[in-house]
């Protein structure tokens, strides 16, 4: 028993300046003073966690004594969390999720978006080409439970009224919460159904535009052109560039499974795959604003001229926030910090 304590000693007395070292520049970080260190303890800590985890092996491999392992295992525990682990808060990790990530990933899917939008807008001239020559083609783009009256045999007083039936703000909440569910299954089929080489994604851009089409060639026929106009733009802008980015996002897994490169299929779409994922979740928040706009918005606001108003600050909002700013972390890789 003496010979065990005696080895326990010397071990601890050769190695224990480094593990009480480590331990104090641990103490510091889990206090949130990481910010204090110096360059030098930054780069001690994995050195030290590596010679910790050393002394941990040699001491249960001489089976030293217990109390010894216990305060080795805990020592690498917590440096292992230090070293490897996540330690951001939710505040910090939203604002690099807004900051930077979501910026980023909608600039590197800028041909995926180009392509989406250009099949949109093909669907949208589509729809408003064939409704306007023959309006019986209305009821091919949009299903009668969804146009609630509004069809090519609607009075113009009924058609003027769904546009400016908003004032009752009764309700609206729910409404607006409706709106971003129904909005935010829509956008996540776009993008789940990418998978299929970006097929089915195509579809559903060119549907959802050609349904635009119909309802703007609708109202262009009885002489409402111009206030249907602001009655979609209003969220139409949020919205629709919205479910173009989720369409971008689903084409982007879709090619890279199809295209994978060097890579084999699955490893192409699971790099495609987190990509899209961090565009999705501003895809999301673009869906919340858009609800609200919708739901509270353009039921609360009956100006024709605020309604464009608001829609071209969005126009220029999105763009600008998303292609144009540079966060602090790029800004830091563009000047090779």
């Amino acid at each position: 028993m003496s010979e065990l304590q005696l080895k326990s000693t010397r071990f601890r007395e050769e190695r224990e300046a480094g593990w009480r070292k480590l331990e104090a520049l641990l103490a510091k970080v889990e206090r949130g003073s990481a910010a204090q260190l110096s360059d030098e303890d930054l780069l001690a800590i994995p050195v030290l966690y590596r010679a910790a985890l050393s002394s941990l092996s040699v001491a249960r491999t001489i089976s030293l004594d217990r109390s010894l392992l216990d305060y080795l295992e805990s020592l690498c525990a917590r440096a292992y969390f230090v070293v490897y682990g996540v330690r951001g808060a939710i505040w910090s990790s939203l604002a690099r999720f807004f900051l930077d990530d979501w910026p980023a990933a909608a600039r590197s899917l800028w041909r995926e978006t180009v392509v989406a939008g250009l099949l949109m807008v093909l669907g949208t001239a589509v729809g408003y080409g064939l409704v306007a020559s023959q309006p019986e083609w209305f009821d091919s783009f949009v299903a009668p439970a969804l146009a609630g009256g509004r069809d090519p045999s609607a009075s113009v007083e009924t058609l003027r009224s769904t546009l400016y039936a908003g004032h009752q703000t009764q309700g609206l909440s729910a409404f607006a919460a409706f709106l971003f569910t129904h909005n935010a299954g829509v956008c996540l089929v776009t993008f789940a159904l990418g998978f299929a080489f970006g097929l089915p994604t195509a579809f559903m851009v060119v549907s959802n535009g050609c349904m635009m089409g119909a309802f703007l060639a609708l109202f262009a026929a009885k002489g409402l052109g111009f206030q249907a106009g602001g009655w979609l733009a209003i969220h139409g802008v949020t919205e629709l560039l919205a479910v173009t980015l989720a369409s971008a996002a689903g084409f982007h897994v879709g090619w890279a499974t199809a295209f994978p490169g060097e890579q084999t299929r699955l490893d192409a779409a699971a790099a495609a795959g987190r990509r899209a994922g961090t565009l999705m979740g501003g895809v999301l928040v673009m869906l919340l604003c858009a609800g609200m706009l919708e739901g509270l918005g353009r039921q609360l606001i009956q100006d024709d001229v605020m309604r464009y108003a608001i829609a071209g600050a969005t126009a220029l909002l999105w763009p600008s926030y998303l292609y144009l700013y540079r966060g602090p972390r790029t800004q830091l890789e563009q000047t090779g910090g």
